[in-house]
């Protein structure tokens, strides 16, 4: 396998292969489709999607080339939200790709933990364990992994991957809301993504009785002509219909309630965070983090845009520093149950409702939780275990 540099450099030196040339990026495409990936929890747009167009390609630096582009339509639009690129499994074994993919994303601010790489075609070709490794590295790296068609691997292998999100195929997505069998695989699926820190990803929805249906079984994510326009761009809004879930479960770990965080280096300026907030209306909170993807800071979007807001705010503060205008994080391991992460956003009666921000095991930020989220959900649950 190809030997990759240290961490010398941080996250940026993370895919620094030894050896690598450079390749210019190809030219942005206007025309690119772009979809909303949507959270069934809160209703709210958690990603933005640039699906693979139709038609089989062979060469693995038009893979790579497909998934620049995404990201330079993303770039476009000034969006925070987290992007979400499909790439062939064939294509993790082009080391150069790789890193030049890599590269493109963080000469456009693209950091890993803003990333989904959504890998299809497993198997094909690959051994089990080769594939292990490189998505290993891709997360280590910090970025987010999924697996298209999910249900069509072995639960071994989803299990030692732990991907963050976990995609069903439309066929089965479509077919679950009607056929107990595959209901049960979806049902299967959601448990597995419960007890690895992963959703379950639900693409083409049509119908809302479909969408009900799938948020029934613990679907978490969702995208599809239902939700969206084809027109859609970030920034536009969304809104879907949620009904009650079906079932619900007892206990749930704080990661299943994690959304992708809008993350930005802590060195940015404040007139920087002020735009990100400005493009895309939904975001409560930017997470600073050094080039480890450690969180160093939180920027609050009510505090922030207040403090802007007022005599001379803008002037003062628009091209500092934005820690200047920050707090420090509320980091939650992601092994907590929701219930003990709530108890420690009380601590400080200041910020009760701040966002936390979930670590994994060495520190790196995973995603936020919105502190609402945890207390209309626990509510609920309580209410019915009362009852």
């Amino acid at each position: 396998m190809t030997e990759y540099a240290a961490y010398s450099r941080g996250a940026e030196g993370a895919f620094a292969r030894r050896g690598t040339g450079g390749h210019a990026a190809p030219p942005p495409s206007p025309n690119l489709a772009l979809h909303p990936v949507m959270d069934l929890e809160t209703g709210t747009v958690v990603a933005v999607s640039a699906p693979a167009p139709a038609g089989r390609v062979t060469d693995l630096e038009s893979d790579v080339d497909r998934a620049i582009l995404a990201a330079n339509a993303t770039t476009q639009r000034e969006t925070l939200l987290p992007l979400h690129v499909a790439l062939r499994a064939a294509t993790l074994t082009d080391d150069r790709g790789i890193d030049r993919l890599h590269q493109t994303f963080m000469s456009m601010g693209r950091r890993p933990s803003g990333v989904i790489i959504s890998v299809s075609g497993l198997f094909a070709g690959m051994p089990p364990q080769e594939a292990v490794a490189r998505l290993g590295r891709l997360r280590a790296t910090g970025y987010l992994i999924a697996i298209e068609r999910a249900a069509d691997l072995p639960a071994r292998f989803l299990a030692e991957v732990a991907p963050s999100v976990l995609a069903l195929d439309p066929e089965l997505a479509r077919r679950a809301s009607a056929d107990p069998r595959r209901a049960a695989l979806v049902d299967a699926l959601v448990s597995l993504g419960r007890r690895t820190g992963g959703h379950v990803l639900a693409p083409g929805v049509v119908h809302d009785e479909q969408l009900v249906k799938l948020r029934g079984l613990g679907v978490r994510l969702a995208q599809g002509p239902l939700l969206a326009a084809p027109d859609w761009r970030p920034g536009m809004p969304v809104t879907v219909r949620l009904g009650p879930r079906e079932t619900d479960r007892l206990g749930p770990r704080v990661t299943e309630f994690m959304l992708p965080a809008a993350v930005m280096a802590d060195t940015v300026t404040a007139d920087e965070v002020f735009s990100a907030f400005n493009a895309e209306p939904t975001t409560t909170s930017v997470v600073l983090v050094d080039p480890a993807q450690r969180p160093r800071y939180t920027v609050d979007r009510t505090r922030f845009l207040l403090k802007l807001a007022g005599a001379y705010g803008h002037a003062l503060h628009s091209h500092k520093p934005a820690a200047r205008l920050a707090d420090q994080p509320r980091p939650v391991p992601r092994t907590v149950p929701a219930i003990a992460a709530l108890r420690a956003a009380g601590d400080d009666t200041s910020r009760v409702y701040d966002d936390l921000v979930v670590v994994d095991e060495v520190g790196r930020c995973l995603g936020i939780v919105r502190v609402g989220d945890l207390i209309r959900s626990l509510s609920a649950l309580e209410r019915r275990t009362a009852s």
